[in-house]
């Protein structure tokens, strides 16, 4: 019995539309920016105006739903991984940098609609992580969650290895792995934070 096929190796003629991979892999990897910003909580100044914004959830919504939304972007960055030739510049310049208009394959109806879902996918987590990363650096910062300097040492080294991705000009390949890996560190590091609240 044939294995499933992957909607993603469908023949070439089936479609003259190719999606851009880079449209799908740069808001995912903004998302793990938002939430590895936290880093910078821990440096930043701390005088409270009493016309800031204030959270509207209390941290251990906030940091319930950060810790849900880096179990997705996970998820998401192994679809990426799994779909080699729609997201990850297999088969097309696997040596070009990060670039819109390199990468796009030609894809049949199935890897589009797979396209089109990652999409939705990717932009409904980039809106939870921010919303939900501000939230967890209020609480930070008003001293509801109160955290080792270790965890945001860790954080902030999730945040280099994003930046190195924009400064090395990374392949779309290298971008998604690196991805991948920070993905699951955040998540673990949402894990430590929960460990650390005085709510």
């Amino acid at each position: 019995m044939a294995g499933k096929k992957n909607p993603a190796e469908s023949p070439e003629a089936d479609t003259r539309i190719a999606p851009d991979p880079f449209a799908a892999v740069l808001p995912a990897i903004a998302a793990l920016g938002t939430i590895s910003s936290i880093a910078t909580i821990n440096w930043a100044a701390r005088e409270r105006s009493g016309d800031r914004l204030r959270p509207k959830r209390k941290a251990v919504t906030a940091l319930r739903e950060l810790e849900t939304c880096c179990l997705h972007l996970v998820e998401i960055f192994r679809r990426f991984q799994r779909n080699p030739k729609l997201f990850t510049g297999e088969g097309a310049q696997g040596s070009s940098p990060l670039k819109f208009g390199v990468h796009g394959p030609r894809v049949g109806p199935d890897a589009s609609k797979l396209y089109q879902q990652a999409i939705n996918d990717v932009a409904s987590m980039l809106v939870l992580a921010s919303q939900s990363a501000f939230e967890v650096m209020c609480a930070i910062e008003d001293g509801t969650v109160d955290a080792p300097e270790e965890i945001f040492f860790g954080f902030g080294e999730c945040q280099d290895l994003l930046n190195k991705l924009i400064q090395n000009r990374a392949t779309l390949k290298a971008s998604v792995d690196t991805g991948a890996e920070v993905a699951e560190r955040l998540a673990s590091l949402v894990r430590e934070l929960k460990k650390y609240r005085t709510d």
